[in-house]
């Protein structure tokens, strides 16, 4: 009958209004952003004043807090429930991740990292060649690591696009840990400064840090997952089985022992999964990694995360937080 409302006309129409609720925020925002104001997150207020706090990695000067890559490649960790990724395709549009770059760019977050996936070199090809973004990179080939020649090539490319550091990629580095080819990480790092940038290598497996100081690779600083377990899904006791435990990308397994090492590291760290995917929040995970030795916070954010995440990082440190570990960058 005319005018009845049926499950599949309240589904059309409900997605409609929303996404043109959608195209007017978003329109809003890139607006705030294009006038060069602190756009605040939406139903939010202005961001915390001041200066986006900095750090070196060599002579790179690195924001505090750094967008993480994965969502720019539409990926995004769900542990069993599909349907997200569908969801994170639907929202990250290509138009909505230029507007989230040029959002992180307008509220102090001057650095970027991820893997040479080609969803975010694309997005941050684009951010700096057509929309004068000046987000420094921060990039990971996906090339195999046992394969020099292909590797090699992996990282020239990446200095052609414009990459300003490269690190050896976590999968890869606690794969050669786990087939007793560390030497091969270090051939990777000689590999990457043979190039003229400096290099990091990435860890979820703290072995992996612990045998690049041991061996004294070259490397200029670390990119090592960080979080505590206290959340309603962390691991339990009985889950961390010993350092060649099949744990999750997500998880740090050893946090506390993580704590310890890095006290002995004098390199920079870049702590990341530090919400254990989106399980912790902001807040507590930052405050966590900062007092406990992190010198710099990863962190994927979607356009409306940027604002409380730049507010909840300037605050934290701000307060002038105890610390286990010296700055080290």
């Amino acid at each position: 009958m005319d005018g009845e409302l049926t499950r599949r006309t309240f589904v059309r129409n409900s997605v409609l209004a929303s996404a043109g609720a959608a195209m007017a925020l978003g329109a809003d925002a890139g607006q705030q952003v294009a006038k060069g104001a602190e756009a605040p997150a939406k139903g939010g207020t202005a961001p915390a004043q001041g200066a986006m706090p900095m750090g070196k990695i060599g002579d790179m000067e690195i924001s505090r807090i750094i967008l993480g890559g994965n969502l720019l490649s539409l990926y995004h960790h769900s542990r069993d429930q599909r349907y997200v990724h569908r969801l994170v395709k639907e929202y990250n549009t290509e138009a909505k991740l230029q507007e989230t770059l040029a959002l992180c760019e307008s509220l102090g977050i001057n650095t970027m990292s991820g893997h040479s996936h080609p969803n975010i070199m694309n997005n941050i090809k684009k951010h700096r060649e057509k929309n004068a973004g000046k987000m420094k990179w921060i990039i990971c080939p996906t090339a195999d690591i046992r394969k020099p020649a292909e590797y090699d090539k992996g990282l020239q490319e990446l200095i052609d696009a414009g990459t300003d550091s490269i690190y050896v990629w976590g999968v890869h580095s606690d794969q050669m840990i786990k087939e007793n080819k560390v030497e091969l990480i270090g051939k990777a790092c000689e590999m990457i400064k043979s190039h003229g940038v400096s290099c990091g290598v990435g860890a979820h497996d703290l072995r992996v840090v612990q045998e690049c100081e041991k061996n004294k690779f070259p490397v200029d600083y670390y990119i090592k997952t960080f979080h505590h377990h206290n959340y309603p899904t962390g691991p339990r006791p009985d889950e961390i089985k010993g350092p060649y435990n099949e744990y999750p990308g997500y998880w740090c397994s050893n946090p506390q022992e993580t704590i310890e090492f890095m006290k002995t590291v004098e390199k920079p760290w870049i702590a990341f999964k530090v919400m254990a995917a989106g399980t912790i929040p902001p807040k507590d995970a930052f405050r966590y990694v900062i007092e406990n030795g992190a010198d710099f916070v990863l962190a994927g954010m979607f356009d409306f995360d940027v604002e409380p995440d730049v507010r909840i990082i300037k605050e934290i440190l701000a307060s002038n937080p105890k610390r286990v570990r010296p700055w080290r960058a």
